[in-house]
């Protein structure tokens, strides 16, 4: 039914299998290539091996996880584009027939061509005649008839179609693929956030203790920057755009058969789900799709923030957080006691490679004289862009929903300096009851107590000069001052409100 292997010769990895045409036998065998010069019903095909691959996103990042790659493949591949670009096709033949340009028949069997042509029957024809959409338009001509030749890829130019597929692949990408995980990682926020909203943490800034917050308090902050992203990402991948306005954008050729060709373009976006570009050159707008991967590097950059604060929580000096290890999962190679924040290190690591290419979106928004090819090739990029992305995503949420909290290091580190953590909340006190200069005399109480080894509080009490100001402290002041593990503010309510908000606003 799907193919039937007739010999294998696994020296050079290649198969003689019949009907190869069958899309779901090359699902199945991940075949890449294929040698028609054989005679007879077989084809030979040649199977890749992964570790022959140059990028590590094939053979590192997602091309052994069966998940990954079948979530991926569908939106990202080169025969997801040509899927995509084959659909755009068929929806111009039906548009075309609605409009009476053709009739039904030969939308239709425009329609049941597009679905018939393969990524490799595109790739075989492009490398006859140099050019993959025309490649793509004569793999489809060659299998309608003579009547329906004519209406193949009619009225359109080659960036029509690339411009109108991407964006379909993309937001599609987008609502089925990566929204979903990135939901996904929120709830996981979410969850920890709320668990620890009262799990007392020392803040930091500058690399230094400051002013108690709590764990919950710390992952909120992510948890709002994710969510600001996920909208952005939602909002910008929704919004990409198609074009179906020819070779100059002004509809020259399609005006020749529609009194509305704006109409006709879209009626034939509306089909695929689409809005048009306002107004196209050869190329749509470029800044819908800078707009969209804009909003991917940022929320790029709010995850590596956030593995960037748990590898830094992980050092044996701090010791606040750990990621989970299995039974057998090795952190050294020569150090066996070691448990290196790996997952971490690598999503900061993707960040770092693929941060930098928004840059080179940028500058594909420029094209000279309305249109140049400076973009085709850098464009061809942006699925790994995606990909790397999405991978980290998913890491991310896999490390975190294990995340060990040490609850115990927490209090210690919070404990080590908590006699000079009641410098803020004193000075702010004393100013408020008129001290004329408190800040500088914490200060200099600050440093004597560095000096003399003496609790802050304690030289404080010791001060005859301070005690009437110290007589006008309310005796919440007083708990706070003294106690100093409630100074947190309202980092536990902020939690609680951060997280419910966000959990309305996407609905998870």
């Amino acid at each position: 039914k799907n193919g039937i292997v007739k010999e294998v010769d696994e020296k050079n990895r290649k198969v003689i299998v019949l009907n190869i045409e069958n899309e779901t036998t090359r699902k199945i065998m991940g075949l890449v290539n294929i040698d028609r010069s054989i005679e007879g019903p077989y084809l030979v095909a040649e199977k890749i091996n992964i570790f022959d691959a140059i990028s590590p996103l094939d053979f590192r990042y997602y091309g052994r996880s069966k998940n990954i790659f079948s979530r991926l493949q569908p939106y990202l591949s080169e025969s997801a584009f040509v899927k995509y670009a084959l659909k755009v096709e068929s929806a111009l033949a039906g548009t075309l027939a609605k409009g009476s340009v053709c009739t039904k028949a030969i939308a239709d069997e425009i329609e049941k061509a597009c679905k018939q042509v393969t990524p490799e029957q595109v790739y075989a024809e492009e490398d006859r005649i140099r050019h993959n959409i025309r490649a793509l338009t004569n793999c489809i001509r060659n299998k309608v008839s003579d009547k329906a030749k004519p209406f193949v890829h009619f009225t359109t130019t080659s960036y029509d179609i690339i411009a109108t597929a991407d964006a379909l692949r993309y937001k599609e990408f987008t609502n089925n693929v990566l929204v979903p995980a990135l939901l996904n990682l929120e709830s996981t926020l979410i969850e920890i956030a709320l668990r620890e909203k009262n799990t007392l943490q020392i803040g930091r800034t500058h690399g230094q203790h400051a002013e108690p917050i709590t764990f919950g308090f710390a992952i909120a902050q992510y948890v709002s920057r994710l969510g600001s992203s996920i909208s952005r990402i939602k909002k910008t991948g929704n919004n990409l755009r198609g074009k179906i306005s020819g070779a100059v954008g002004a509809y020259n050729a399609s005006s020749l058969f529609f009194s509305d060709p704006a109409r006709f373009e879209e009626s034939l976006l509306e089909e695929l789900g689409l809005k048009a570009s306002p107004i196209s050159t050869q190329v749509a707008e470029p800044e819908f799709l800078v707009e969209y991967l804009s909003s991917v590097v940022s929320a790029f950059g709010a995850i590596a923030n956030l593995a960037d604060d748990m590898r830094h929580l992980q050092r044996n000096e701090i010791g606040e957080v750990g990621e989970y290890f299995e039974a057998k999962q090795v952190g050294s190679s020569t150090m066996p006691q070691k448990r290196n924040p790996i997952n971490f290190e690598n999503i900061k690591g993707m960040w770092k490679e693929f941060m930098p290419r928004i840059t080179t979106m940028y500058m594909d928004q420029i094209s000279e004289h309305q249109r140049d090819l400076t973009n085709s090739a850098s464009m061809r990029f942006i699925p790994e862009l995606l990909a790397g992305f999405y991978v980290s995503v998913i890491r991310m949420n896999s490390v975190m929903s294990k995340l060990v909290v040490d609850k115990a290091s927490m209090k210690r580190n919070f404990d080590a300096d908590k006699h000079m953590i009641a410098a803020e909340p004193l000075y702010i006190i004393l100013a408020a009851l008129g001290h004329p200069d408190a800040h500088e005399y914490v200060r200099e109480k600050t440093l004597e107590s560095q000096k003399t080894g003496k609790k802050l509080l304690d030289l404080v009490k010791e001060d005859a000069k301070i005690q009437p100001y110290l007589k006008k402290f309310s005796k919440k002041q007083i708990e706070i001052i003294e106690n100093i593990e409630r100074y947190t503010g309202i980092a536990s309510k902020k939690t609680q409100s951060v997280c419910e908000f966000w959990r309305k606003e996407l609905k998870i």
